[in-house]
């Protein structure tokens, strides 16, 4: 490898401190390399042009972060936990610097994930301008300020399948099936499966089940008259939803590639331990 970036989260006070440390390292071994904090957009054409692999140093979030960068162009992630629970990530600040040089040489399996496309088609705007977005956990809609349920009209492949009045709905990967759809009561999905799971949020005389959809199916959300809503793209970008809009949601083009050096039987016992962690 001869050229990686190092995504930190700027929230985290030593990250910073750390993602130098790991930047001079590289360096000495002969990899050139760039720092991009979380607080700022995306790093540019320049930076991410001919990168081999993309560290992750902070937690879940800063990875989801540097997925929305990585999976266009293919570029694997190593993730450093410095957050709270970490599922997706590989390392720790303890072991990083002596575990780094293996991936440096070759050595590890591509972990891919499924992601999910969503196209946002507002009713404010032409067809011509419809908004696309690619989340690695999930895309919410959800009710905005008020607090009082939103009716959420559901379609799959065109056909209707109810309106859900809800707090909201999550619509998530394999990935997130251990995140905002786990709390809401969903199933967890092992990690390379392409499935989608459609979860509505404390649903109220409409059905409360959660749904396991096909990765081949299309899933349009249309938000229901004077029932205002917000759109999350993994719970970074939030957009809102108003009456008239609607959203389409597939099996992302995307996948999200990450680089493990534990075997792949690993996730179930680092499960348990996550969750009692939680």
């Amino acid at each position: 490898m001869k050229k990686a970036g190092i995504i930190f989260n700027h929230n985290i006070s030593s990250s910073k401190t750390f993602a130098e440390e790991i930047s001079q390292y590289l360096r000495r071994r002969g990899v050139t390399n760039w720092l991009h904090p979380t607080s700022q957009s995306g790093p540019n054409s320049d930076q991410m042009a001919n990168t081999d692999i993309i560290f992750s140093i902070g937690g879940d979030g800063t990875i989801l972060k540097a997925a929305r960068y990585a999976s266009p162009r293919n570029v694997p992630i190593v993730g450093i936990n410095m957050g709270n629970v970490g599922f997706l990530t590989e390392l720790n600040t303890r072991n990083a610097i002596d575990q780094i040089p293996l991936f440096l040489s070759g050595e590890g399996w591509m972990d891919k994930r499924a992601m999910l496309e969503a196209e946002l088609i507002s009713s404010a705007k032409p067809s011509k301008d419809k908004q696309c977005y690619h989340a690695l956990n999930d895309v919410v809609v959800a009710r905005a300020a008020a607090p009082r349920l939103i009716h959420i009209k559901v379609l799959i492949n065109n056909t209707y399948v109810t309106t859900y009045r809800t707090d909201g709905i999550i619509i998530s990967t394999a990935t997130g099936s251990t995140a905002y759809s786990l709390a809401s009561g969903g199933p967890i999905l092992y990690p390379q499966s392409t499935d989608i799971i459609l979860s509505p949020i404390s649903s109220y005389l409409s059905i409360g089940h959660t749904l396991v959809i096909p990765s081949t199916d299309i899933i349009e959300i249309q938000s229901q008259p004077s029932y205002h809503a917000m759109l999350s793209i993994d719970g970074q970008i939030n957009i809102p939803f108003q009456e008239g809009d609607r959203i389409k949601m597939k099996r992302s083009p995307y996948v999200t590639r990450f680089l493990r050096l534990s075997p792949p039987s690993s996730f179930y016992n680092a499960l348990e331990k996550k969750l009692k962690e939680k």
